[in-house]
């Protein structure tokens, strides 16, 4: 069973789950061709994964049988599970409690050799959508503190399998990267009582430097001290503490900005590998005034070696505004227009 542990001096927990071990390692290496007929991921192999949470498919069609255009499992190595209380102990000095959570695939196409750069703007929509089902869902686990979203692309950035997919992990505690995001959000707000986030996309639209796209209610940016080359942000420029509370018509919008933001990446820097994260308030609302959720995008463009670790720092080599103008450059008017018509039809 997987635990939580805590180190004692920062105050950080990792997760210790042996069963992440045992995760094939060779499938990336397979050509594309032959992986369609292992994947466990595509339509007809259903019987390779966990039985299906939930799913988008034809009407008529059955659970876990094909059909589906959307599909959401359990992870079948879970760094953390859902069965079980939360047992917390101490051990000596340390702190530690049983890995209860949940972790989940959302596999975001049926077609193997689809990457979301390729899908409609409806598709990525529904996508984001299915993430709002799932976060909605979890909170109602009182056990679960924070809900992360997250997308590995490529084998760089972490992703075992090429067939499009996203992962969802839920932990009963919030994690030190988030809880550094709401100390800092806390400490600004405490002291001139606005949004730090809202007061980024003020100063960023009166700057101009570092804005990628401008996509109504949100925005795509270079974050003014990014950590990565190409680090980019995707913030909503009205104040909006969750993922999960925008309407309908913010997710066509939002996926209209994701899909033109990962095609950018992809033409500028060869298709890299990348990460996505989610990053929304916790389950409790008491973060509501002064939170601001917003994804952040990672390219695998550099390492991260023995200086960045031992101290904290990172060394970017490349400036945010050169990357965000050579960003904007990089679409032409003709596929940016197809991406707005394909939006403006299908809301």
């Amino acid at each position: 069973m997987p635990e939580l542990r805590k180190d004692p001096i920062i105050g950080r927990w990792v997760i210790i789950s042996t069963e992440r071990g045992r995760r094939p390692s060779s499938f990336s290496s397979v050509s594309r061709r032959d992986s369609v007929s292992m994947c466990p991921f595509c339509p007809g192999h259903e019987d390779a994964t966990p039985p299906e949470i939930m799913a988008y498919r034809e009407a008529g069609s059955e659970p876990n049988q094909p059909g589906w255009t959307l599909r959401v499992i359990p992870n079948k190595y879970p760094a953390l599970i859902v069965e079980g209380g939360l047992n917390r102990e101490p051990k000596g000095l340390y702190d530690k409690m049983a890995g209860i959570g949940a972790h989940e695939v959302i596999i975001e196409t049926a077609d193997h050799a689809c990457d979301i750069v390729d899908m409609t703007v409806e598709q990525v929509r529904n996508i984001l959508w299915i993430y709002r089902e799932r976060m909605t869902d979890l909170e109602r686990d009182g056990r679960l503190k924070y809900i992360l979203l997250f997308k590995n692309h490529g084998e760089a950035a972490g992703a075992s399998l090429e067939h499009a997919h996203s992962q969802l992990i839920a932990t009963p505690i919030i994690p030190k990267r988030v809880a550094e995001e709401l100390e800092g959000a806390k400490r600004y707000y405490d002291f001139k009582e606005r949004c730090i986030y809202c007061d980024i996309v003020r100063q960023e639209l009166s700057d101009k430097e570092r804005i990628v796209a401008d996509f109504d209610a949100f925005l795509t940016i270079q974050p003014f001290a990014p950590r990565f080359p190409f680090e980019t942000w995707l913030v909503p420029k009205s104040h909006q503490s969750s993922f999960v509370e925008m309407s309908d018509a913010d997710y066509t919008t939002l996926a209209r900005c994701l899909k033109d933001i990962l095609l950018r990446l992809k033409l500028a820097l060869n298709d890299p590998p990348f990460n996505y994260i989610i990053h929304t308030r916790p389950v409790s609302k008491e973060y509501h005034h002064y939170y601001h959720w917003h994804i952040e995008i990672i390219p695998k463009l550099t390492k991260v070696a023995g200086f960045e670790w031992g101290s904290g720092f990172y060394i970017n080599p490349t400036s945010p505004e050169d990357a965000a103008g050579f960003l904007r450059k990089v679409l032409d008017s003709d596929v940016a227009d197809q991406i707005s018509s394909e939006a403006a039809g299908r809301e």
